[in-house]
């Protein structure tokens, strides 16, 4: 495989950047987007069966060494994968191209500039995901910023610019940590390689100063993630965002907190790490639960769905600071489980608003007897969200559990009731809006999934169930 596949994967957006920029039929835009998403995701495709999983130094290597130069600072150009980089950036790949195709619908004004902020967004992320080096990361979760952003701020719904305004300030706090941490590194060891820095780790510096840069890393990832009580952008800003960017938010950006812990804090800090790892499950526990019980009293789906969030990517943390094998993977494994779930739940509530042009629950109910294929493929993403063995959303929930048994037991417990809980309030939800009689009689008329929409959802499927049963593959 030539070694120049991972940037052209990663620069290959730009391409559709630069040809929607000169088009006006808002058709042909559509599909140049569905195109050049789909070509992005199919060459993927392959570093799945040509990655090495015995093999734990970075592969698909593209290096260009003394790429940037500037006095005593040099910045190779870099990317690499492992086999977590390897996940997420197919998964990333894949879900850009549903919101792509998903949105042909939901978006009607100033479609140019949409399409073109979704190829750059998707840039950055393919890029965080892939550099291998602090710069180049730095740069690439700088870049992710202003797109989403601008995704919630034009393309959302009544409260979208104080959604937006408050993503930005928080990302842009936890970026300005991150950047006084990165600077800090390279001045006191002259090096910005992840890979040179996680071998030799940092724990030459002085206790004081391992645990500023810890805490700097740590603070900006849980930001992202989000975890309580950081946590107050996501529910805005999964609720005014279009379709395409709660998706993409809950799809892989969130997960670039967990991938920044398991790629940075760990590593780096491992002593440090291990000192408050209590202090982070305990957070991580404490998100669980709160989300959970937040979630059973909302009365809109889609924020609902984003409290929902909170509580399953806070097992995704968990699982990562019990150091056990079980709770390591576990939390790796939800990472792309949750990904695939809450994706497909968004796309769906997106649909049914493009419909209705509501969210409350109280609008809905009984539209399983007017819209049976949307409701199997709703249950489908449900149960999987629930955990229902069988489906992926169980393997990592399961094992994540089970490693934080051998951390703590207490911490276990009250963590386990999180998954009770988000069975209660998901399968509350699924009752109160699929079942019982119509209680609004403007969804008598409502229409069933379309083609495209079927076409959309389909392959969510085939992972929900692939990743269930057999999630070693």
């Amino acid at each position: 495989m030539p070694d120049f596949l991972i940037s052209l994967i990663i620069l290959f957006p730009i391409v559709g950047v630069c040809i929607i920029l000169f088009l006006k039929n808002e058709t042909a835009i559509k599909w140049i987007s569905a195109i050049v998403t789909l070509i992005t995701f199919l060459l993927t495709i392959p570093m799945l069966f040509l990655f090495d999983p015995t093999n734990s130094s970075l592969q698909f290597v593209h290096k260009i060494p003394g790429w940037l130069v500037s006095g005593k600072l040099i910045v190779d150009y870099h990317f690499g994968l492992d086999g977590v980089a390897l996940l997420l950036f197919v998964l990333t790949g894949f879900l850009f191209f549903i919101s792509s195709v998903g949105s042909w619908t939901y978006i009607s004004k100033r479609l140019k500039e949409f399409y073109i902020s979704l190829l750059i967004l998707e840039v950055g992320v393919l890029g965080v995901f892939a550099s291998a080096n602090l710069i180049l990361f730095y740069t690439f979760w700088e870049l992710m910023l202003i797109p989403m952003a601008l995704l919630i701020g034009i393309w959302g719904g009544e409260n979208r610019i104080y959604a937006s305004v408050k993503f930005f300030l928080y990302t842009m706090a936890g970026s300005v940590l991150m950047l006084a941490a990165i600077l800090i590194i390279y001045f006191k060891t002259g090096t910005v390689s992840i890979e040179a820095l996680s071998i030799n780790s940092l724990t030459g510096f002085s206790k004081e100063l391992q645990l500023f840069l810890f805490f700097a890393f740590a603070i900006s990832f849980m930001i992202k993630i989000p975890v309580f009580p950081l946590h107050t952008w996501l529910p805005d800003a999964h609720t005014e965002a279009p379709t395409a960017g709660s998706v993409i938010l809950a799809g892989v950006l969130l997960k670039m907190g967990t991938y920044g812990f398991i790629r940075f804090c760990i590593p780096f800090f491992p002593a440090i790490a291990l000192e408050y790892k209590d202090l982070i499950a305990i957070l991580s526990v404490v998100g669980i639960v709160y989300g959970a019980l937040v979630a059973m009293v909302q009365k809109d789906g889609k924020k609902l769905i984003a409290y929902s969030s909170v509580s399953h990517l806070g097992f995704c943390l968990l699982g990562l600071v019990t150091f056990t094998e079980e709770g390591v993977m576990g939390g790796m494994i939800q990472m792309i489980n949750h990904g695939v779930s809450t994706g497909m739940l968004f796309l769906m509530i997106g649909m049914m608003y493009e419909r209705t042009h509501t969210r409350l629950i109280a609008d809905y109910g009984g539209i399983s007897k007017v819209t049976p294929l949307y409701s199997i493929f709703f249950m489908i993403a449900i149960l999987s969200s629930v955990g229902l063995p069988g489906m992926n959303g169980f393997v990592g929930e399961f094992l994540v559990l089970l490693g934080t048994m051998k951390f703590n037991v207490v911490l276990a417990i009250i963590a386990a009731t999180g998954v009770v809980w988000a069975a209660c309030y998901l399968l509350w939800f699924t009752k109160r809006i699929l079942f019982g009689e119509v209680t609004n009689s403007k969804n008598l008329s409502l229409k069933d999934l379309n083609t495209r929409e079927i076409f959309v959802l389909l392959p969510m499927v085939i992972l929900i169930f692939w990743l269930g049963i057999y999630p070693k593959s």
